[in-house]
């Protein structure tokens, strides 16, 4: 089955930027969370995608279609929600709904609706005089009906409240229900995260970290109380303070311990958060020869 999303090669250069090179496959019925540290890359690797940027080098293809070829038919088939909208502030909500639902064959008035009664949105406001909570919230709503079968949300529970976090994440469970649609979500929102993603693609000042399952990349993961000295350097130790040792091979640094008669008092689990913090961290390796990408891209 050939991936909605297949990236090879890809690299761009903006000013003293530089993204890539990056490879990235995107398979049916997978959520891709987009992590990274602020200036990473997350956002011009969704405007390339949309052919809103040119890359430098390297293929873009959305069901086997060029992105940045003659041919545009692809665009039907990807709903994408940038970050911030330029040019809508005049507009109301109707008016922008008339305007987007003609665009979209597949467009869903029911769940249009349903968004819009869900997030209590005033469509006879223009967009400019919405509050930015409420303005996100109108923006998913012209977004999510598109029913495309790649939904692209660049930060999309910004300036939104618990509840309606909450809300949205059960909504885009239930548009990914059929099984046949995919999400590619780039978030600092941590609850995103842990709650929707199934894979995560990592980037750090432009550069591929890697492309991980997300149960697999934590269950590679663990923290040790070591209750005896312990040389450095220890087999899959990535960080150590105060007798407290990560590993990201906790089978490796078992063997060890064991081997060396070195004792640990306790041994528990990491977060996403805490496994997000150390790939990304400035002097981390993990993404290097230790890890690299857990996932065919």
């Amino acid at each position: 089955m050939n991936p909605i999303l297949y990236i090879r090669d890809l690299e761009k250069t903006i000013d003293d930027f530089h993204l890539g090179p990056l490879d990235l496959s995107i398979e049916q019925g997978t959520i891709t969370a987009l992590v990274g540290n602020n200036g990473s890359g997350k956002s011009t690797l969704l405007k390339l995608i949309m052919n809103l940027v040119k890359p430098d080098k390297g293929n873009i293809k959305v069901h086997n279609t060029l992105v940045h070829g003659d041919n545009e038919s692809w665009k039907e088939l990807v709903a994408y929600q940038p970050q911030k909208i330029i040019g809508w502030d005049p507009f109301t909500g109707y008016t922008l709904k008339n305007l987007i639902a003609p665009l979209y064959p597949n467009w869903d008035d029911k769940q249009f609706q349903k968004i819009v009664e869900i997030f209590d949105i005033p469509l006879h406001k223009k967009f400019g005089k919405l509050s930015q909570g409420v303005q996100q919230k109108l923006n998913l709503a012209l977004t999510i009906p598109r029913n495309a079968s790649l939904l692209i949300l660049d930060e999309p529970t910004s300036y939104m409240d618990i509840p309606s976090k909450k809300l949205l994440i059960d909504l885009l469970v239930d548009w990914m229900e059929p099984g046949n649609r995919s999400i590619i979500i780039s978030s600092h929102q941590i609850d995103d995260i842990r709650k929707l993603s199934d894979y995560l693609y990592v980037l750090h000042n432009g550069k591929k970290i890697g492309h991980f399952e997300k149960e697999e990349l934590v269950e590679n993961y663990a923290r040790y109380w070591l209750s005896s000295k312990a040389p450095n350097n220890i087999p899959g130790e990535v960080s150590r303070e105060d007798g407290v040792l990560i590993s990201s091979n906790p089978e490796e640094t078992e063997a060890y311990l064991v081997e060396h008669n070195i004792r640990w008092t306790n041994r528990s689990s990491l977060e996403i958060e805490d496994v997000i913090t150390l790939l990304l961290s400035k002097n981390n390796t993990i993404g290097g020869s230790q890890h690299g990408s857990h996932v065919n891209s």
